[in-house]
């Protein structure tokens, strides 16, 4: 029995190629059902992400390279091109990466979440086509088991490691919650959109998206239940506003000191946190000078998220551990279905042998032979018969002096 693990990835591809290797929703079906037929796949699992495209295969005929020319020919990619990007990973090494992908180990970002959401639906996929069963259901199963004890034991995804997030979490530390909190955003790009998600999921729902042009504010602003204004509008929002974090493209300061003095005086010198995500600055440095602002800029948060990617790297050290233990003990498992099966051939081997040998001393006994001479002839061909490979196998330990075979034939034939 065969594990196998395929595919490509960030690290080992272009997106313009990944981008063709990928598989679409409306294709996955077809391709499930082909390459168990075509590649000798008792059991497929298909994993196809922005930064990945993977083919977990399992069966007693499947073999690496019919598997990477059946997605050649699928995807109409050249298979010297694909040789020249795909990884494998095989029996104990391919549950190891399944396990490693599952936990953020492999990812682009370090220890991110979202991969184990798309492991699982990848799965879920494959078992409602059919193409899950015993092996895989285990082998799967103890992987999303595994990824959860990794973010449960380790501080693989603790730290946040992306600007955006940085600053919702520096925010968080500062207010506890972000509940009956306004949040000014300033900008709609993508870094703000980020913020916007990150922010939102934390539990922030009095959201402000402040742009130059609405129709993207309001883009942003739908997916989280917020409210749009113009930037000429923020002197009147930022009036309210506990926390603000700005990233646009503008090559002059939006917010000055001037503007943060006359709010503090207007509130009653509430305290105000103010991220500024944009180079060049959106919020002029000197703001930090006032009592009641707390300011960081975009090199603080490098300088957060450095030190929070040396921290994963140091969690995941630990994370490698335990999917080393749990990838053997899956291992030793697969190893055992093999000895159920010789166990099982052992059995049918013989047992065949005494239903002929039991068959020919009927149809004897029937045809009025003696029946004692009968069954001294039958138990005598039976013991030759069953003793046989065994005494050829111990004349061959002995002659070549392998003491350690003849040791372990011993303990098998229940020698004392």
């Amino acid at each position: 029995m065969s594990v196998i693990a395929l595919g490509i990835n960030h690290k080992s591809a272009s997106v313009a190629l990944r981008e063709r290797l990928a598989f679409t929703p409306e294709r996955l079906p077809e391709a499930l059902k082909t390459i168990r037929s075509n590649a000798g796949c008792d059991e497929a699992v298909i994993l196809s992400t922005c930064n990945r495209t993977e083919i977990y295969c399992f069966g007693e005929q499947a073999k690496a390279q019919d598997v990477v020319n059946w997605l050649a020919q699928f995807h109409q990619v050249g298979e010297d091109e694909l040789n020249q990007h795909v990884y494998i990973h095989q029996n104990i090494e391919a549950t190891r990466h399944l396990m490693r992908v599952a936990s953020g180990l492999d990812s682009m970002v370090l220890g991110e979440p979202q991969i184990l959401g798309q492991v699982k639906q990848a799965y879920q996929q494959a078992k409602s086509i059919g193409t899950v069963q015993t092996y895989f259901e285990r082998m799967f199963q103890q992987s999303f088991s595994v990824a959860k004890q990794v973010r449960t034991e380790t501080d693989i995804a603790t730290n946040a490691v992306s600007v955006a997030y940085a600053a919702v979490t520096l925010a968080k530390q500062v207010f506890g919650e972000f509940t009956g909190k306004k949040v000014l955003l300033v900008g709609a790009g993508e870094t703000i959109e980020l913020v916007a998600k990150h922010i939102y999921e934390q539990g922030a729902k009095d959201i402000i998206v402040a742009n130059r042009t609405l129709s993207r504010a309001e883009g942003i602003a739908e997916q989280f239940g917020a409210k749009v204004c113009t930037l000429s509008q923020i002197s009147e929002e930022i009036l309210t506003a506990d926390v603000v974090i700005s990233s646009t493209a503008s090559t002059l300061p939006i917010i000055g000191k001037g503007l943060i003095e006359k709010v503090f005086k207007q509130r009653k010198h509430k305290p105000m946190f103010l991220v500024d995500l944009a180079v060049p600055r959106d919020i002029e440095p000197e703001v930090a000078e006032l009592d009641d602002a707390y300011l960081y800029t975009v090199d603080d948060l490098q300088d957060i998220v450095a030190s929070n990617m040396q921290a994963r790297s140091e969690a995941a050290v630990e994370a490698e551990a335990i999917i080393d233990g749990k990838a053997s003990i899956f291992s030793d498992w697969i190893s055992s279905l093999d000895s159920v099966d010789l166990i099982k051939d052992y059995r049918t081997q013989s047992i065949a042998t005494k239903d002929e040998l039991l068959s020919r001393a009927l149809n004897q006994i029937q045809a009025g032979n003696d029946p004692e001479t009968v069954l001294i002839e039958m138990a005598n061909k039976l013991t030759n018969r069953l003793i046989h490979a065994p005494t050829s196998a111990l004349k061959e330990a002995a002659e070549n002096q392998n003491s350690e075979q003849l040791a372990i034939m011993k303990t098998v034939l229940g020698i004392q």
